[in-house]
């Protein structure tokens, strides 16, 4: 530093600075305003950026504000489908098991119908079979008292007794 201080020269530092001068003058008339512009175009390029990010930033929180209320409408129809679903599932199988019931009930007065019937049948059938084995049991017997006239003539008054009687 000493060596620069024992080595100054004025017109060294005179045309360094008339170079200075000269130059800062150049940069101020050619470069001072196109540095200026790009810097203002840069701030607001900056600021058009900041206020179109929180623009976007609002209209993101709109966007999800909307797809929650829509989500909710969702879950909330969806809910609404499914409780009517259950209700279509228990009225269809109440109206099945009511069907089924009476189709049951129906069934059942069928065969008891049928059952009676066929007693009624079977009875009728027992009480022919029983006079046709009442009228052939009465035939041998008939045929084997009518055989002798005494004994004829018994069985005659003791069915005339027997009419008398009734």
């Amino acid at each position: 530093m000493e060596k620069l201080v024992n080595d100054f020269s004025f017109g060294l530092f005179f045309w360094q600075a008339l170079i200075f001068i000269v130059l800062v003058l150049l940069l101020v008339k050619f470069a001072w305003r196109p540095i200026m512009t790009a810097i203002v175009a840069r701030e607001a390029g900056i600021a058009a950026a900041l206020a179109a990010a929180e623009a976007a930033r609002k209209e993101m929180q709109n966007l999800q504000a909307d797809n929650q209320r829509i989500l909710q409408e969702a879950r909330a129809e969806r809910d609404a489908m499914l409780k009517e679903a259950r209700e279509i599932k228990d009225k269809i199988v109440s109206d099945a098991r009511a069907e089924a019931q009476a189709q049951g009930e129906k069934m059942i007065e069928q065969a008891k119908a049928t059952i009676d019937s066929e007693k009624k049948a079977a009875m009728a059938e027992l009480k022919n079979q029983v006079t046709t084995l009442s009228v052939e049991i009465a035939e041998k017997i008939l045929k084997t008292q009518l055989s002798d006239a005494a004994a004829q003539a018994s069985l005659v008054d003791k069915m005339l007794d027997d009419v008398k009687l009734n």
